[in-house]
């Protein structure tokens, strides 16, 4: 019995995430304003042109967006004294200023050519599509039409977000909560194949005792460079330092040859279970393509705010 309710949850789930999806378009502005994606992809472009570090925030601070509340902007509110938001919680304290920094800016100047019509959760959506095709990644049709969510909470993000540690049982479980399979897990952690992480996220990988037998040698003895041994502070280190500032399937090359630089990476090429689909998609960027711009479109519908369930912010880090 208890089986079948659980199943029967997920079902209902499943349907109202669909439902909900069917409300989203990718022409939803074309009349009400045709020059929201021109004027979003002008903002990204420019602050890539400041810094690479714009690809990786930005693709980020959607992930952890869509995994907390669903793809709502929830992220985006700033704490006020006594009430901490989702942008403050621990796991979220790592989320670089570009991106919210980008979309800020771009919200500005939405909001100068079509006030109160384009939601900050949309503005997300476009700058992160954006990023990954001004880095070289696979273009696809983005879809439109949610809201911002009306609450932000701190509390809510604990166990939510996988972790540098995180085993692919947690994993599963966790992309599972999103209508996200196993597919989807080896799609969206591509995102590493771009932007930075502190570490010590991976720092007891090249110390511990002993140290993680499935990271290369080499890659190891140049983590040692870049980070120290006794933890004194806290550096950042390129997730990809064979293709940077580009979106592609190098991330599964890196995997292959144990490059991976964070455990939870290097997991999908060690377990049997992800091991081929990693395979398949460092042998073919068409295939990445295909299995990352699917993976994207299901990530995109989670948790859609419409109806009274959101609004239109005018200001992306205050509720109005």
């Amino acid at each position: 019995m208890a089986r079948w309710s659980s199943c029967m949850a997920l079902l209902v789930l499943a349907v109202a995430a669909q439902l909900v999806a069917a409300d989203l378009s990718p022409g939803y502005y074309g009349s009400s304003c045709p020059s929201l994606e021109s004027i979003v992809r002008g903002v990204v472009t420019q602050k890539m042109d400041d810094t690479i570090r714009t690809i990786g925030s930005t693709i980020r601070l959607f992930f952890h967006d869509c995994f907390v509340e669903g793809c709502d902007a929830s992220v985006l509110i700033r704490s006020t004294p006594g009430s901490p938001t989702e942008m403050d919680a621990d796991d979220n304290k790592s989320l670089a200023f570009e991106g919210y920094e980008t979309v800020r800016i771009a919200k500005e100047a939405v909001e100068a050519a079509c006030p109160d019509l384009v939601s900050c959760a949309d503005i997300l959506t476009i700058a992160t599509w954006d990023a990954i095709a001004l880095s070289g990644g696979p273009f696809y049709p983005v879809e439109l039409g949610r809201l911002d969510g009306l609450s932000s909470t701190a509390s809510s993000v604990a166990g939510k977000l996988p972790q540098p540690t995180s085993t692919l049982n947690q994993m599963v479980a966790m992309f599972r909560a999103h209508g996200l399979n196993m597919s989807d897990i080896v799609a969206l952690s591509a995102a590493h194949t771009v932007g930075l992480a502190h570490c010590g996220k991976f720092r007891e990988r090249v110390y511990g005792s002993p140290a993680d037998a499935t990271l290369n040698p080499k890659y190891a003895a140049f983590l040692r460079t870049k980070c120290p041994a006794d933890g004194s502070s806290d550096p950042m280190v390129l997730m990809d330092q064979a293709t940077p500032a580009l979106f592609d399937n190098q991330y599964y090359r890196n995997l292959q040859d144990g490059g991976g630089l964070l455990a939870s990476d290097q997991l999908l090429y060690n377990d049997n279970r992800t091991r081929p689909l990693v395979n398949a998609w460092a042998n073919s960027t068409a295939a990445f393509s295909r299995g990352f711009v699917a993976a994207m479109v299901k990530l995109g519908r989670v948790g859609v705010k419409s109806g009274s369930d959101g609004n239109i912010r005018k200001q992306c880090d205050v509720f109005n």
